[in-house]
């Protein structure tokens, strides 16, 4: 069970540590090996194997995240679509029906919008920021309620405690990737979701050096899901588990800074005359500034901006920055910048990207922990140069 008591930082460093720690070691060890002895274990997913995500190693992970979230219970994942999908399946099959946002990460649209119809689930879209219209969209069949907390690309914020109350109200389970907010800034089960969903790769970890996803929710919805992740194979191995352990011991750290630069640059970003649009909830213009404030602890280090031009625009822009990486995925220490219609959301068609609101000009910016007062000096350069 998760140790709800303590501080958000002192449980990032203590929740789910192993207690004696083997041999007095201060870090929980990565136990490098596949199979266990056999204790007499009565059902195949009791027994002790790395395929089955139930280590040592595994433990303390889960342990750690589920304290996080002040749930009951986590599980890791091979990566961010395993955790989704997974999950998915587990709660869905052939003849359901799912209620899905209308602004989704391209990997999990597909899935959604692809797969789930092709395995004969039907799918209904959903706006977020409007409560009146969800009811009309529910059937006899409808089993699963999924939303995002900050939406990807363009950082929305939906009612998300209303959704988590219709959903209870009607029987449905009720799924979130909460990847862009990370537990500091919002707690899914918290606020009544039955199952929050990461891709751990991006804050969780931090670093930039593994692939994981994690589920977090009840002892009963995550057994439910083990057991699928099982079936299918989408365990995270030992070495790639202790990376995201140690990632996960300075995420209070690393968020806090990655909130109050991304802040900063937002509103310089808004001051440029060359930046057209800026995405971010932080921001007192923001649409969505009102609800995210009321709902988040803070608004997260993700952000887009267009700028005058279109693509060739921001193509130059990514061309003339000094200091952010040009490339995909988010999370990361280091700022990273990318154009959604190239990478995130390439999957998608053009017309499935213009009716989310990604355009081809549209740069993502995962802002980095750097200091705040150089990246804005070196976006207002490449800026500055643009045709």
């Amino acid at each position: 069970m998760a140790d709800h008591s303590a501080s958000m930082q002192t449980k990032a460093i203590h929740a789910g540590e192993p207690d004696p720690r083997p041999a007095g070691a201060a870090v929980a060890p990565i136990y490098q090996s596949s199979t266990f002895l056999f204790e007499g274990d009565s059902a195949y997913d009791d027994v002790h194997y790395a395929r089955l995500s139930n280590t040592p190693t595994h433990d303390v992970i889960h342990g750690k995240l589920a304290a996080l979230e002040n749930a009951a219970d986590a599980l890791v994942t091979a990566s961010g679509m395993a955790a989704i999908s997974s999950s998915l399946l587990t709660f869905l099959q052939q003849g359901d029906h799912v209620l899905v946002q209308d602004s989704l990460y391209g990997g999990t649209h597909m899935v959604v919008h692809r797969d789930l119809p092709a395995l004969g689930v039907e799918v209904s879209v959903f706006d977020a920021a409007q409560p009146d219209h969800w009811k009309a969209l529910l059937r006899p069949n409808t089993k699963v309620l999924y939303a995002e907390t900050l939406t990807n690309p363009l950082v929305k914020v939906g009612e998300l405690d209303a959704l988590a109350a219709f959903a209870s109200e009607h029987g449905l389970v009720s799924m979130i990737d909460n990847t862009f907010a990370s537990p500091v800034n919002f707690r899914p089960i918290e606020h009544g979701f039955d199952l929050s969903l990461h891709s751990a790769t991006k804050y969780l970890n931090g670093h930039t050096d593994l692939i994981a996803g994690a589920v977090i929710g009840s002892v009963d919805r995550i057994e439910a899901v083990r057991h699928r992740v099982n079936h299918l194979g989408g365990s995270l191995d030992a070495h790639a588990c202790f990376l995201l352990h140690r990632g996960i011991k300075t995420l209070p750290l690393r968020m806090e800074r990655h909130n109050s630069n991304a802040i900063r640059i937002a509103e310089a970003l808004e001051q440029h005359p060359r930046v057209v649009a800026v995405h971010y909830p932080g921001l007192d213009s923001s649409v969505y500034h009102a609800t995210a404030s009321r709902l988040l602890d803070g608004f997260s280090g993700m952000l887009s901006f267009e700028v005058e031009g279109g693509r060739e625009a921001a193509h130059r822009v990514q061309d003339l920055v000094r200091i952010p990486l040009v490339a995909p995925s988010l999370g990361g220490l280091e700022t990273l910048m990318t154009i959604p219609a190239e990478t995130s959301h390439v999957g998608m068609s053009a017309e499935e990207r213009a009716a989310a609101g990604v355009t081809d000009g549209l740069i993502r910016m995962s802002v980095g922990v750097e200091a705040a007062e150089d990246l804005i000096a070196d976006l207002e350069q490449a800026l500055s140069q643009i045709q």
